[in-house]
């Protein structure tokens, strides 16, 4: 059966962050992500998982000033040396919170920057980052996003992310296969992910259009859990959508999931 995660950065809203594993586990949830623990003590999100009987599934590596605009640095070469700081900053967490795998987000492709440099940027900073989580025994994962939410992403094709894993080379670089963002993208989603099991540590799910949850659009998720689940994919998948009302209210969905 699929196993799904609260994505605490975008689910019960209503109440406050910390407040949110609660809630995660009264509904159901065994496991959790969210976009970035880096503004809370790591003792204190242990707590919090240990308290409630939660697995942390997944988090990103520091993305720069998301406040700001920032969607990720590691596609820019101007600022590699930050990049390379945040991999020391996200093992501390991950290996704190018992994280199997990170998520490194590419980033908007500086204006001034040619294509060819922003690739090669990622690449070294992938090469860079890969090895370190991989002593640490963390996972590293890349994702593509759409340019409907994000204009000016970097990385926006499956294919594309599977170039950049192939000329990485590291046995320990997966891809995170987020089926909202590649709905809009490319659509094909469930020969996609066949094709492309053996890369995919980590998936993320919303209904489109809108973000929402799942029934709320076109996408048939009782058709893809069922074809996720005879594949034998064994990974998280979060749930990473804008609740269309209230969070809880919205969960009939998961009724034969959780």
């Amino acid at each position: 059966m699929v196993k799904l995660a609260a994505n605490l950065s975008m689910m019960f809203n209503e109440y406050d962050f910390l407040d949110r594993f609660n809630v995660a586990r009264r509904t159901g949830f065994k496991g959790v992500e969210y976009l970035f623990p880096y503004d809370y003590k790591k003792d204190q999100l242990v707590n919090l998982l240990s308290e409630n009987g939660l697995s942390q599934v997944l988090h990103n590596l520091p993305a720069g000033d998301w406040d700001s605009g920032d969607r990720g640095i590691a596609c820019d070469p101007d600022r590699v040396g930050e990049f390379q700081e945040s991999v020391g900053v996200a093992v501390e967490y991950a290996t704190a919170l018992s994280c199997p795998q990170v998520n490194c987000l590419a980033g908007l492709k500086p204006d001034n920057v040619s294509a060819e440099n922003a690739r090669d940027t990622l690449i070294s900073n992938l090469k860079f980052a890969s090895p370190i989580l991989e002593n640490a025994g963390v996972k590293l994962i890349i994702e593509s996003i759409n340019t409907i939410d994000i204009p000016g992403f970097f990385l926006t094709y499956t294919n594309q992310a599977k170039e950049i894993i192939r000329d990485v080379n590291s046995p320990n670089l997966f891809l995170q296969h987020d089926l909202y963002h590649m709905q809009i993208m490319e659509g094909d989603l469930a020969r996609t992910i066949e094709s492309n099991l053996s890369l995919i540590s980590h998936m993320q799910l919303a209904d489109n259009p809108g973000r929402h949850e799942p029934g709320t659009g076109e996408i048939n998720y009782p058709f893809l859990f069922s074809f996720i689940d005879k594949l034998g994919y064994d990974g998280w998948i979060g749930c990473e959508y804008i609740p269309a009302g209230n969070t809880e209210e919205g969960l009939s969905w998961t009724k034969n999931y959780l």
